[in-house]
């Protein structure tokens, strides 16, 4: 018997609507803050990825070679495709752009809990706009995102001016074994190889960043910042707004990408694979062939968002089961059909059972079942009955619509 790839997911009913309610919570939020959907190619050229993160990412992608001899490449995450769009269509689009997205990705990577090789992303790109306020929004934009789904999370915001000021004094390969350091939280190792390149002073002040929590300390420790205005604005407006978060000056990841802001979020229950959402400001469009523009987004980890949720238990519309002996069948289809237009999930039997293989397999399936039989077609009513409560009652059709209603979602 042939078996999924490994790294995937098959996904079932009851997962799928638990998936798909969550996904339309996101969906709303960022229609409410102006963000339109777009959608990108599943597959992209190798360059556009390996153009910004260098030719060791290969071996984490899918990546593969068509009849014309093109290198492509099942695409590891989205924001590279979104700007390469906006290059290709929207370079004159009025600005600032508000572009959102829901979308599948690839990594060739160890499978393990919340960490696949087919994943989903929600993420959003603003472009165009290079203020304080933009920056604000996007921060608050997704955790407005994270509190729609129900997630129990702590965010995370720092700038990477400081750290950079820190770091500026030695190359690059130096950056990184350093930077190597701060991701692991390894400060006896940082202490170790700043002492090897003579600049022991340096991880003491790397140290007390990466643990400071405080504004103005941050920047009694890092020295002058040029952006010093930009930041205090911004994050007078996170704080004017109400969000809840932590300073954070440590955030490492993409000191060669990102800009200015970073920030992260990282759920209360998913263990060592907790974060679930991750993004900044940055600058692509020039690598890829456009203008200088500015640009602030995020990902959210669509699947660890559903782990960290666990069992999601949705409210939905009551389930109505038509169940009708030979003579009710005809008339079956039109209540079935009424039923429909309500806006109710309507089955009927198609193994042409007996009424009582009917009702039985009604009860594990649905929460109403609606009998038609000869009494029934004569009269012109049906018999309704809660598959829960096991009350039931004769009435007519529209009474029985309307009963459901009333009841509700279960």
């Amino acid at each position: 018997m042939l078996q999924k790839p490994r790294g995937t997911r098959d996904f079932l009913p009851d997962e799928m609507e638990a998936r798909r309610s969550v996904e339309a919570k996101l969906r709303e939020v960022a229609r409410r803050w102006g963000y339109r959907e777009v959608c990108t190619p599943e597959f992209e050229d190798l360059e556009l990825f390996t153009m910004r993160s260098g030719a060791g990412i290969v071996e984490e992608m899918y990546v593969f070679e068509d009849k014309g001899g093109r290198k492509l490449t099942l695409r590891p995450e989205i924001t590279a495709s979104v700007i390469r769009m906006y290059v290709n269509e929207a370079k004159v689009a009025p600005k600032p752009i508000r572009w959102c997205y829901f979308a599948d990705c690839f990594r060739y990577e160890r499978p393990q809990k919340g960490r696949y090789r087919q994943f989903w992303q929600f993420g959003v790109e603003l472009i165009g706009a290079d203020t304080a306020p933009a920056d604000a929004e996007v921060i608050l934009l997704a955790a407005d995102m994270l509190d729609a789904t129900g997630v129990k999370y702590e965010l995370k915001v720092g700038h990477l001016s400081f750290m950079k000021n820190l770091l500026a004094g030695l190359d690059p390969v130096s950056q990184r074994k350093v930077m190597g350091h701060l991701d692991k939280k390894d400060f006896d190792g940082l202490a170790a190889t700043l002492g090897e390149m003579q600049e022991p002073g340096l991880a003491r002040a790397l140290t007390d960043l990466v643990e400071c929590r405080d504004l103005q300390s941050a920047f009694a420790i890092a020295g002058e910042i040029a952006e010093r205005e930009r930041i205090e604005k911004t994050i007078s407006l996170l704080d004017a707004a109400g969000l809840k978060y932590t300073l954070n000056f440590g955030i490492v990841r993409g000191l060669d990408y990102y800009t200015g802001f970073v920030f992260e979020a990282f759920a209360d229950n998913l263990g060592a694979e907790n974060q679930i959402l991750g993004g900044g400001t940055y600058r692509l469009a020039k690598l890829f062939g456009g203008d200088d523009a500015a640009s602030c987004g995020f990902a959210i980890g669509f699947d660890r968002v559903m782990v960290a949720l666990g069992e999601v238990k949705q409210k939905r519309e009551p389930i109505v089961a038509i169940v009708c002996t030979p003579e009710g069948r005809s008339r079956a289809l039109a209540v079935a059909r009424a039923f429909r237009k309500a806006g109710f999930r309507t089955e009927t039997d198609l193994m042409e059972r007996g009424i009582g293989a009917q009702v039985s397999h009604a009860s594990k399936t649905a929460d109403y079942a609606v009998v038609i039989g000869k009494r029934e077609t004569e009269s012109g009513e049906v018999t309704i009955k809660d598959l829960k409560s096991g009350e039931q009652k004769t009435v007519p059709l529209d009474e029985a619509i309307a009963g459901v209603k009333i009841n509700g979602p279960r």
